[in-house]
């Protein structure tokens, strides 16, 4: 899929991650596996900041959600996806949020005027790794789907 970049000082704190270093191998597969993603057949390897992962994932959501789960945390400026995707799909947008942006404005940013109601599909997007609608920081990364 290729190489992603992310802010390595935002994110979830992970034991064993600082600014300098993403966490070791173990704790990032546990937080993929927190988001309820399967980690079985991955192969997460950490080299200082950089993440590679690889492995086999059912669809091209999962294996966003992956990258995600994993570059959205303390310590990790780029992962490199070397992952195998069964069904491939468009892929989505990934959107570094600004300071002042909420879900509505990326919405009507992407898909247009009147549009920030798509909202909704963002968050579903990006769950679990949102909790909330509204509790997004700058600095995190989202994927933005193709409108259906």
């Amino acid at each position: 899929m290729g190489l992603f970049s992310f802010v390595k000082s935002v994110g979830n704190k992970i034991f064993g991650a600082s600014e300098a270093q993403a966490a070791p191998a173990e704790e990032l597969a546990k937080e993929v596996g927190k988001h309820g993603l399967d980690v079985s057949g991955l192969d997460i390897k950490v080299n200082g900041n950089k993440i590679t992962v690889g492995g086999s994932t059912k669809d091209t959501a999962e294996a966003e959600k992956i990258i995600l789960a994993l570059g959205n945390t303390l310590g990790v400026s780029e992962v490199e996806s070397n992952l195998t995707i069964v069904k491939e799909y468009p892929p989505a947008v990934m959107y570094e949020v600004k300071k002042g942006d909420t879900l509505w404005k990326i919405a009507e940013t992407h898909y247009g005027k009147g549009k920030g109601a798509q909202y909704e599909g963002i968050f579903e997007a990006n769950k679990p790794m949102l909790s909330h609608p509204d509790k997004i920081y700058p600095g995190q990364i989202l994927r933005i789907p193709p409108l259906a």
